[in-house]
């Protein structure tokens, strides 16, 4: 019988999943998804699970097929999963998860009165997704007996078990953020062969919220849009306003209105797309993640940058064209069986850290990206979206 949630975040009854989890098997004759590895111990006295995954939206995103595995490995266990406080609405609904716990960004007492809160819960098994040295640190905490991590971690001493890279687990050359995650799990025993796709839910009030917002702006249910998003963390990754302005005239002149979903901090970038798009642009910079999931979740095209947002969409089986400049396609592309394509100027300089250009001085990876060759990617999604049956 699962644990009751003790939840820092109130898991409620969850709402209608965007999309079914992906096991590999359904209307297939797909074999069962495998482990990558023999198991590591006697999986039938494990009760109580941690996955920590500290960071960004994508990752919390691309956290979600682990939690996927998980849960459907473990049925009856109580799952919890440690995020940052600012990122946790993502998946404070998700029914893999029984418990989200959160933990303030740069904060010191935050940590450790969460480490003490973890080590409390008495996990049998932690799972350190992220790598870096406060993760390291409140898996330790836990005092978990199994906790999980990379070998090449720089703290992985602090985990009683070290796994192989990756590339090495799925025997090929690259992997993808969320094959990374998955593989750290596969090599317990978790069955993850089937690669499962990210997953987020709609929550109902931010959806209805967000119906109200598109209705004052002009757009009734019944009129497509596109979910444009002309941000991005680094120069290196951020596609020009006006490109974006010619792509929102494009949609127009096939019927398809453009939204613009920015941060606080953003504002100018959008408003720059709607100062050089000739077509109406809706733009908003004051969305919650749960409204920005209930917005892609509406959106018959997502077109944007490669960052958070993007991972959004996907989990959400919007179809996708993903403008790529300094970042590692294979790490990051799209995760989703939505039609999806990368848009991306091929560099011998590619792919980078991106903070700054070492090569040009300027990120030129992103900046001869051309809009035609966008535009062309966006009629090949929006067809084949059209015969898709994942939405």
């Amino acid at each position: 019988m699962k644990t009751p949630p003790r939840a820092t975040l109130d898991v409620r009854a969850a709402p209608p999943v965007l999309r079914a989890a992906n096991t590999g098997r359904e209307g297939t004759d797909a074999p069962e998804p495998r482990a990558l590895a023999a198991a590591r111990w006697d999986w039938s006295r494990v009760s109580r699970v941690l996955v920590v995954r500290l960071r960004s939206v994508g990752d919390t995103v691309l956290a979600t097929p682990s939690l996927v595995a998980l849960r459907r490995f473990l049925p009856e266990a109580r799952i919890d999963l440690l995020v940052e406080d600012w990122v946790a609405p993502l998946v404070s609904n998700l029914a893999e998860v029984d418990r989200v716990v959160t933990v303030a960004r740069g904060s010191t007492a935050a940590r450790l009165a969460v480490a003490r809160e973890l080590r409390a819960a008495r996990y049998d098994v932690a799972y350190n997704l992220h790598g870096g040295t406060t993760a390291a640190l409140l898996t330790r905490a836990t005092g978990a007996r199994r906790r999980v991590g990379y070998a090449s971690y720089p703290l992985a001493r602090l985990h009683s078990h070290a796994a192989p890279p990756a590339t090495e687990l799925w025997r090929q050359e690259k992997t993808h953020s969320a094959e990374q995650q998955l593989a750290l799990l596969g090599w317990t025993g978790v069955p993850v062969t089937d690669r499962p796709r990210a997953r987020l839910v709609v929550d109902s009030g931010a959806d209805a919220r967000v119906a109200g917002r598109l209705r004052a702006a002009g757009l009734d249910s019944a009129r497509p849009f596109a979910l444009l998003h002309p941000a991005a963390a680094f120069d290196s990754k951020t596609w020009d306003a006006a490109n974006f302005a010619r792509v929102a005239e494009h949609l127009a002149a096939r019927g398809i209105m453009s939204v613009a979903v920015v941060g606080r901090g953003e504002t100018g970038i959008a408003r720059a797309v709607q100062t050089h798009s000739r077509a109406p642009v809706v733009a908003f910079d004051d969305l919650t993640l749960p409204e920005v999931v209930a917005l892609a979740s509406r959106a018959r095209l997502f077109v944007g940058n490669d960052s958070g947002i993007a991972h959004i969409a996907a989990a959400a089986s919007t179809p996708a064209v993903v403008v790529f400049g300094s970042s590692n396609v294979a790490h990051w592309r799209p995760w989703t069986d939505a039609p999806a394509e990368v848009v991306r100027e091929e560099m011998a300089c590619a792919p980078c850290p991106g903070y700054t250009c070492a090569e040009f001085g300027v990120a030129e990876c992103i900046r001869r990206v051309p809009v035609s060759r966008v535009v062309a990617a966006i009629e090949r999604v929006l067809a084949a979206g059209e015969r898709s049956p994942v939405r």
